[in-house]
């Protein structure tokens, strides 16, 4: 019989799956497509049918199909099972309702055709399941019944109403319970935290069951033909005799385990039962080669027949996700625009750093922000300096700040991971942790840090100490007690193939943003096109350095602040000479000194102590200056373009630096053509005069040196202002690129160092539908990089356009700049293959149409 046909408003429709019928993922789930898909394969899958998300939402009101009618398809007197089906997998589900249909009568002919044992086991496990499951009685009540006359009794106490012996009347209630429970509160919101739409509908599939509990050789069990950790091609699985459903991955019992494979530690399958295995062996081929997956086989043997109950996708890990996908595109099942089509983007992130092991014990004490990914172990440190002298004595160790300023870069790269309590996505500590590929996680509000006696307490009341031990997960935004098991990165051929046929694919570039030449190799090693930001403030943080540019922030006059400046010249140019050999000709963009002068100079009075010292000036002249310095909002003080208007000598000294390692780097290679960003543009007239003086110093160098060289003019756009006259700015520079952290900031006047403390109650309440800092606001700050990219294209069409925030490694965000007509994104270096993998999908759907 086929598909029952309404026939009223009290019916709903069911359908018999066949090889034709009308079967779809986005009606009936991925469970009932994917048995169709193996009946049309010929596998032997016993009689199902399938239930549509309409039909189980009208069960869930009452309404129920002809269940007669249902079950003509099963055949008289025999057990039936029911499924989920959701759309997606990862949904989740009621559990399988295994054996309805058990009863006194039925369990009398089991008695006679599978002996007393397997039919009272099949009975009691039934009628356990049922009450727990379906009825919701108390689970414990039913757990001390060890035989079919307590279980029967203890129903009925808790019931007041003998068990039901009608296989339809057991259905209907397997059937409203299983689609009332889909629509609980509790599932709801598990499965929308996975990606189900708040609508999302859940599909039934009936079937009828193999029982394998007979007197012959009977069992159930799993296969697959891929290790879900590697992903490399291996027959692995389990099987138990005298089972049924996915007994085999659940119940222990050694004694009644069959192998799959031959193995000289006991029976096995491929011995007892070769027919069986060689059937198994071409179904998953057939799985691999036709529904063009890895799939586990979920089978019963009845009397030395074989059962195919269902199939679904291989779990696996995120490093077999990629070896799986390039093997298949290899093998010519799928096409490499598939496989790469197959990788979530984000999920790189766990192939590039290392990871807490998934089945390790957490002992979480703190939650914030998932700032930066990775894990990291080490003990708990609460200054810079500390961090430095851990690594001093090769000890591994966690940086535990209120929130990070630049005085704490260097204690940033020696510490192994970054834990802040105040801070979002874009805040400096998550924005270096990315860059340097440190396990960070910040915002961590309930967390009381105390510098006196060097102690953090956490919410419920335990405090650590310097010297104790935690570990940093990044991916999870927590901080967990002591050492945990890691998983280490997992880079191979697989990975790099797939990046290969993504770059193939892609129609936007992806530079990175690097500021030393460690991070230049790291972008090499990701194969970034080049480096669409190199911040020259994180060149200072050396104590020579730092100590000669305090020096020039201390200078009355220029020609002191030029002699300070000539100590710092060769240390810049040497910076951008290894920076430009390690590129190897590929574009670099150097943004001038951005931050305020006060960011460079010390905070405490222990550092304006130490300051006066190696000045030779009196503390209280220190002080004052440090003072005279400070800003009430330093986010919108001098920094960036002001900085170079009211202080030239830096920029021109950065220009001539520049210029200089230009030169030296393109003797002994390619020729390098130098970007040089103008920060913090507002105004026309910025640009102007800074172009002038470094057009006066490019001249000085060139009659100087006698050798001749191009570089490139732009600014970094991350002023509204700038957007809205991004035609005038466009006249006078060859690239534009948006700096969308900072834009974001002043678009919404929101420092995203303090969002973190708010922004999840603001997305819960959807102000905001998802934090702007970590995904761009295509509407808000979206529109003002359009209008800029169109009236910077309007005066200048061969201008550069790109973004070089944070925002440029969100799959999101690149969808947006291919959309409005960018050149590349750029962003940290380990965010790069994410970056590569996104743009790729992006191209390949826009290809298909999709």
């Amino acid at each position: 019989m086929g598909a029952a046909m309404q026939k009223n408003d009290s019916e709903t429709v069911f359908t018999l799956i066949t090889p034709s019928a009308a079967i779809a993922t986005e009606r009936h789930g991925g469970r009932a497509k994917c048995l169709q898909r193996l009946i049309r394969l010929d596998m032997p899958v016993p009689p199902t049918v399938a239930l549509d998300f309409d039909a189980v939402q009208a069960v869930a009101t009452g309404q129920l199909p002809d269940l007669s009618s249902l079950l003509e398809n099963m055949g008289a007197d025999t057990l039936i099972s029911v499924r989920p089906s959701s759309q997606d997998s990862d949904w989740g589900g009621p559990g399988a309702i295994l054996n309805i249909g058990m009863s006194d009568k039925v369990h009398g002919a089991l008695v006679k055709t599978h002996g007393k044992a397997a039919a009272d086991a099949l009975y009691l496990r039934f009628i356990q399941s049922y009450s727990t499951h379906v009825e919701r009685l108390d689970p414990d009540a039913f757990a001390s019944a060890t035989n079919i006359a307590e279980a029967l009794e203890t129903y009925e106490d808790e019931t007041d109403e003998a068990f039901p012996q009608d296989r339809a009347a057991q259905l209907a209630a397997v059937l409203r319970s299983m689609a009332r429970a889909w629509q609980g509160t509790t599932a709801r919101i598990l499965r929308e935290a996975k990606g189900a739409p708040a609508d999302a509908g859940l599909g039934l599939v009936v079937q009828k069951m193999a029982l394998g509990v007979g007197k012959g050789l009977c069992g159930s069990g799993v296969i697959q033909f891929v290790n879900g950790a590697t992903g490399l091609r291996e027959v692995r699985g389990r099987y138990l005799c005298k089972s049924q459903g996915r007994d085999a991955l659940t119940e222990a019992g050694e004694r009644d385990v069959m192998y799959l494979t031959r193995d000289e530690r006991g029976r096995s399958i491929e011995n007892v039962l070769p027919q069986n295995f060689a059937d198994l062996l071409r179904f998953g081929d057939l799985c691999r080669t036709r529904l063009r997956e890895e799939m586990q086989i979920e089978f019963t043997i009845e009397n030395e027949q074989l059962f195919i109950l269902d199939a679904v996708r291989v779990a696996r890990s995120e490093r077999a996700n990629v070896q799986i996908a390039v093997a298949l595109a290899e093998d010519g099942i799928i096409t490499p625009d598939v496989a790469v089509c197959r990788i979530p983007p984000r999920v790189l992130a766990e192939l590039l750093h290392s990871q807490v092991d998934p089945n390790d014990a957490r002992d979480v004490i703190a939650t914030g922000i998932a700032a930066s990914p990775g894990a990291a172990t080490g003990r708990i440190v609460f200054t810079a300096r500390d961090a430095q002298a851990s690594a001093a004595h090769d000890e591994d160790c966690i940086l535990v700040r209120r929130e990070t300023s630049p005085e704490d870069i260097r204690g940033m790269h020696a510490a192994k991971g970054v834990l802040t309590i105040r801070g979002g996505i874009t805040s400096h500590a998550a924005v270096i942790a990315r860059g340097l590929g440190l396990p960070c996680v910040v915002g961590a509000a309930d967390v009381v840090i105390s510098q006196r006696d060097a102690s953090l307490t956490i919410a419920d009341g335990r405090v650590f100490h310097a010297g104790d031990r935690i570990t940093i997960d990044g991916a999870a935004g927590q901080a967990l007690a002591g050492r945990v098991n890691m998983l280490p990165p997992e880079l191979g051929d697989s990975f790099r193939t797939l990046l290969g046929w993504a770059d193939a694919a892609r129609d936007i570039g992806v530079r990175a943003n690097a500021d030393t030449p460690d991070d230049a190799r790291k972008a090499i090693a990701f194969s970034a096109e080049g480096i669409g930001l190199c911040r020259t403030e994180h060149m200072f943080i050396d104590d020579d350095r730092l100590l000669a540019l305090r020096e020039m922030i201390f200078a009355d006059h220029s020609d002191d602040r030029r002699a300070a400046l000539d100590r710092i010249l060769p240390m810049q140019r040497a910076d951008f000479t290894e920076l430009f050999r390690i590129m190897l000709g590929k574009p670099v963009c150097i943004r001038l000194l951005d931050p305020p002068l006060h960011e460079f100079l010390p905070h405490g009075r222990d550092g304006a102590r130490e300051l006066a010292e190696a000045l030779a000036l009196p503390i209280s002249d220190v002080t004052r200056r440090i003072e005279s310095l400070r800003e009430y909002n330093p986010m919108l003080g001098m920094r960036g373009v002001r900085l170079g208007l009211t202080v030239p000598e830096i920029y021109d000294m950065q220009a001539r630096a520049i210029f200089e390692a230009t030169i030296e780097a393109s003797k002994s290679g390619e020729a390098v053509v130098p970007e040089i960003m103008i920060p913090l543009i507002s105004a026309r007239r910025e640009v102007e005069i800074v172009k002038t003086r470094i057009q006066a110093v490019a001249a000085a160098v060139r009659v100087e040196t006698g050798a001749d060289f191009s570089y490139r003019l732009g600014a970094m756009v991350e002023t509204p202002r700038a957007a809205l006259r991004a035609g005038d700015i466009a006249q006078h520079a060859e690239f534009l690129s948006f700096g969308t952290n900072d834009l974001t900031q002043m678009t919404y006047g929101l420092s995203r160092d303090d969002a973190g403390r708010f922004m999840g109650e603001y997305v819960r309440l959807g102000v905001y539908e998802e934090d702007p800092f970590h995904r761009l606001d295509n509407d808000g700050v979206g529109e003002l990089l359009t209008i800029g990219a169109d009236r910077g294209r309007a005066t200048n069409a061969n201008i550069t356009l790109s973004i070089c925030g944070e925002h440029g490694g969100n799959p999101e965000s690149i969808a947006f700049c291919r959309n409005a007509g960018f050149d590349y994104v750029s962003c940290s270096p380990f965010r790069v293959p994410i970056a590569r993998l996104a743009a790729a999908q992006l191209a390949i759907k826009e290809r298909q149409g999709a």
